[in-house]
């Protein structure tokens, strides 16, 4: 009787767990299916994109100047006055955002969103992996 009784917890408790993991990949969906999330985008579909978007390359003067995306503009994340330069941009545009490996365009994508803009995209694995890829970088 006692078998029986723990195999049923068992159960029990792995159809609680299973539940409650489904519930938050739900929430996870919901929250993804919205029009306010960020997008990560990889390296071939950035190179697929129109010439016209908003690319913003978010790391240091710096790196940007030792390579960076054709036709991006630098706007540094860890800069005093990011905030103030990203607000004077159209928050109706896409914006596409890179860093070195994605950490600090994350973070910038982020703060983009706080501030009311409708699509950003992230690109996946930064500038290192545009590069892995294939893709040219000009300095």
């Amino acid at each position: 009787m006692n078998i029986k009784k723990s195999h049923y917890l068992f159960i029990g408790l792995l159809w609680i767990s299973l539940l409650s993991c489904g519930q938050k990949q739900k929430e996870g969906s919901t929250d993804q299916d919205s029009a306010s999330k960020i997008s990560l985008i990889s390296p071939s579909e950035l190179n697929k994109a129109n010439n016209d978007i908003l690319l913003i390359d978010v790391r240091t003067p710096g790196e940007y100047a030792s390579g960076h995306l054709e036709n991006s503009i630098n706007i540094d994340y860890k800069a005093d006055n990011f905030k103030d330069l990203i607000g004077e941009l159209d928050p109706n545009q896409e914006v596409y955002v890179y860093c070195k490996v994605g950490g600090r365009s994350a973070r910038s994508a982020k703060v983009m969103k706080e501030m009311g803009f409708k699509k950003v995209y992230d690109l996946d694995g930064g500038i290192n992996s545009w590069e892995k890829d294939g893709f040219k970088i000009v300095k």
